[in-house]
């Protein structure tokens, strides 16, 4: 493990964000649901590096991500539901891949599955209010964490698309422009910009197919929200679409991101063929499964 690694940064943010709302801003989650959930994520974690003998870039830095993600999302009336959402967000990431890479994101997995077959769960936008200096935080270091893993254009992507979005209904509807400032300075909107949907595992590897994935997923939100008034149009939007990665990494093959053992982060070739015209910049092809 190397400090250059971007999933420390990432760990660091999250880590003081959920110490700040636990305290200050009233997240609605108790200390035991918070260590359950780290025990459940590690625990399944070393479960399959030890049942699949994995080595390399496996390690625990993902399984800490995800808790932190269920923590910081999730809420629940009992303490048995986050340990099991953590368990099963972290299997998926074992048993759903195509092509070496996760079907889902972990934590994004993890508050779907608890929403739809576990009771009393619920998850809770307006914990983070619309405080401006907490979204500018949230902005600022978003931002270093996926330049860090070199995946911020789908970041950005989505935040115009989505944003874009808003402010044309503004301006159809004649709001106020309070409305649009509102979305601007949401903290969930930009917490999964920038830690959910920029997850280097689980969204395309070209270019081209990243920005017409954020474009859909932010299509989807938008309609999820405004058009069929319902919650969570972000969670379920990245969930349903989540399964559309894989044609989009077939239709634009590209080199595909892998952690690396010594900290940092790379790309390696996609193992999926690929017409000839992309042989004399693809390499040789070989699987790597990583977490």
């Amino acid at each position: 493990m190397s400090l250059r690694d971007p999933r420390l940064f990432q760990i660091a943010f999250l880590g003081c964000l959920l110490g700040t709302g636990a305290l200050f801003r009233d997240f609605a989650i108790r200390p035991g649901q918070i260590v359950l959930t780290f025990a459940s994520a590690l625990a399944v974690q070393a479960f399959f590096i030890h049942r699949l003998k994995l080595k390399g870039s496996v390690n625990y830095l993902s399984a800490a991500i995800t808790a932190f993600s269920l923590s910081l999302l999730l809420r629940a009336d009992s303490y048995w539901v986050h340990p099991v959402a953590a368990a099963l967000a972290i299997a998926a990431k074992f048993t759903l891949r195509v092509n070496g890479k996760h079907l889902f994101n972990p934590g994004n997995l993890g508050v779907v599955l608890a929403l739809l077959f576990l009771p009393g769960t619920w998850t809770s936008a307006g914990q983070w209010g619309q405080d401006v200096a907490i979204a500018a935080w949230v902005f600022m270091l978003g931002t270093l964490v996926t330049q860090k893993a070199r995946r911020g254009d789908v970041s950005w992507a989505f935040l115009g698309f989505f944003l874009g979005g808003v402010l044309l209904r503004v301006l159809v509807l004649g709001q106020r422009p309070a409305v649009f400032v509102h979305q601007l300075t949401n903290g969930s909107l930009l917490l999964f910009a920038f830690f959910m949907i920029s997850d280097p595992m689980t969204i395309p590897n070209h270019p081209r197919g990243r920005l017409f994935y954020a474009f859909l997923v932010a299509l989807l939100a938008l309609v999820w929200q405004y058009g069929l008034f319902r919650t969570n149009g972000l969670i379920w939007s990245l969930f349903l679409l989540s399964p559309l990665v894989p044609f989009l990494d077939r239709w634009l093959p590209a080199a595909r991101y892998q952690w690396i053992p010594t900290g940092g982060s790379h790309v390696v070739p996609d193992p999926t063929p690929v017409p000839v015209r992309h042989a004399d910049r693809s390499g040789v092809r070989v699987p790597v499964h990583h977490a």
